[in-house]
């Protein structure tokens, strides 16, 4: 069993900019012939990749800190719950809530799941690329 500063050590070696997973879709990306910057401090929630050319942004969400299926998962958190807990509901609730600004100026936004991006990135990058051609088709009418 790991103690608290055990813990603690590992969830501090967590990143928050360049994972596997951004890396991963942002290579992919860039052999498609997209360009794009990256986090995006500009732009609510800092985007981890963003289109500017057809305003898309994508965000490579971690599972756990993001709350993927948390009604579910939160069942799953053992050691200090009353932090845990609201840490990642005010985290989904400020997802939210970037996205809607995101939205209300005109972006389309993405967000895939890491290990979504790790087990078939093809398929993200299929994704993005159908939003690409409802933009350039928006764009020349």
């Amino acid at each position: 069993m790991e103690t608290p500063e055990q813990i603690s050590a590992r969830m501090r070696k967590q990143k928050s900019k360049k994972t596997k997973a951004e890396v991963l879709l942002a290579k992919a990306l860039w052999h498609e012939g997209l360009r794009y910057r990256l986090n995006l401090k500009t732009l609510p929630g800092s985007p981890d990749i963003v289109i500017t050319k057809y305003q898309i942004v994508i965000f490579v969400d971690g599972e756990f800190w993001h709350g993927k299926d948390f009604e579910k998962t939160s069942k799953n958190i053992k050691r200090n719950r009353e932090y845990w807990i609201p840490k990642i509901e005010r985290n989904m609730k400020r997802d939210r809530e970037n996205d809607l600004k995101l939205k209300q100026h005109g972006w389309i936004v993405l967000h895939f799941w890491s290990r979504e991006v790790e087990s078939d990135v093809r398929h993200c990058v299929e994704e993005v690329l159908e939003f690409v051609e409802v933009q350039k088709n928006g764009m020349t009418k």
